[in-house]
């Protein structure tokens, strides 16, 4: 009995399946499309493709247990292709770079198979329906193969970011561990803390943060936090409260994270927004750490002034801009939405009940008489009903 048509082209497509020649050809094709591949060791490709030409042979035949009922490839062959697909993503190709090397391997078997079948007389009839069939089953790996990249670049980058968090964690609590990569334990960098607990919002702002230079940003104690070795520019006036130590070596930004975090407080309590540096808050942040001890400080400065009278309120309110401005009329006024006049009545006022000016009489800033002014203000009003 005569061979049919597709017979034929089933017979030339299972000796072309071993042959050496063809299949050092389709290697060569492969790794000539993309540099990448290329790169690889050469029985790498040698190794995928040749499964791959035996894998469409049993999908053309239909034979074997595993085959599906479809004629479609069968299971060891998709996971082949599975296999090809994951390799490649974890030898660092991008899956576009690992699809032109497969389609130019699969283009030279195409034309092999076509030009040696009209020199054996299969009819080009039978050649298309081999190809159309070859092009089937080639669709079917594809999916397969660009599924199992995504999968396992998914599955890598979560554990590349996992280990990066595991450094940042170890390193703010002050454990021992080597600095990699993306660090670089000769360079230092600004630790950024925040009270950003929600995933998204944390992920948009690790993007602002890193965007100026190189920097690590993580979920650590379960609040965003950040090396970074630049901080960005402008810097935030609004939105999340972020505190941003002076530069420190890897090594060294445990006690800055500390430090963040009590600032972070301090500046939270105080309602601030945005990002602020370490040193801006660094009284905001030791006077919060003495609340009885401002407390007794207030008394002493402010017994003149009754917590309950709204008037009184509005003068500590006012002396307090007046210091956080460096005893500059109009500044304060702009801050507190007040003509300037209105801002020295109230200054001469407070003066007047608390029996104290706020500054040196002799015009100069005295540094503790103005700090305590402001940390006995800030507890008074505090402590005052809203």
């Amino acid at each position: 009995m005569e061979p049919s048509d597709g017979d034929r082209f089933l017979r030339l497509l299972a000796e072309h399946a071993d042959d050496p020649v063809l299949l050092e050809a389709a290697v060569r094709a492969a790794r000539g499309r993309s540099a990448l591949v290329a790169a690889l060791p050469e029985e790498e490709t040698r190794r995928h493709t040749r499964a791959l030409v035996r894998g469409v042979l049993a999908a053309l035949e239909g034979g074997g247990p595993d085959a599906p009922a479809s004629g479609g490839p069968a299971g060891d062959v998709l996971a082949a292709a599975e296999r090809l697909g994951s390799d490649r993503a974890r030898q660092g190709v991008p899956v576009e770079e690992f699809l032109d090397g497969f389609q130019a391997g699969r283009a030279h078997l195409v034309r092999t198979l076509v030009a040696d079948g009209r020199r054996r007389g299969v009819p080009d009839a039978a050649l298309l329906d081999g190809v159309t069939r070859i092009d089937e089953i080639s669709t079917a790996l594809v999916r397969r193969m660009v599924h199992a990249h995504r999968v396992a670049e998914l599955e890598m980058a979560r554990t590349v970011r996992e280990g990066h968090v595991q450094m940042l964690r170890q390193l703010l609590h002050g454990e021992a561990v080597p600095v990699l990569a993306p660090l670089d334990p000769s360079c230092a960098y600004h630790c950024v803390v925040s009270d950003v607990s929600d995933p998204a919002v944390a992920a948009r702002l690790e993007a602002e943060l890193t965007a100026a230079g190189p920097g690590l940003c993580g979920l650590v104690d379960g609040r965003l936090a950040a090396l970074i070795a630049h901080l960005p520019e402008p810097r935030a006036t609004s939105g999340p409260l972020l505190v941003a130590s002076p530069p420190a070596h890897p090594p060294e930004v445990a006690p800055m994270y500390e430090l963040g975090r009590r600032a972070l407080r301090a500046g939270a309590d105080a309602a601030l927004a945005g990002m602020r540096e370490l040193a801006d808050l660094a009284l905001l942040t030791v006077t919060e750490a003495e609340p009885e001890l401002g407390d007794v400080l207030a008394g002493a400065l402010l017994a003149g002034l009754d917590p309950d009278e709204p008037f009184h309120r509005e003068l500590a309110e006012t002396g307090l801009a007046y210091l956080d401005h460096g005893g500059r009329i109009e500044p304060a006024a702009a801050a507190l939405h007040v003509h300037g006049n209105t801002v020295k009545y109230r200054v001469r006022r407070l003066q007047e009940l608390t029996g104290r000016p706020l500054l040196d009489p002799a015009g100069g800033t005295a540094v503790s008489r103005a700090a305590h002014w402001w940390w006995a203000l800030h507890r008074w009003l505090a402590r005052a009903p809203s």
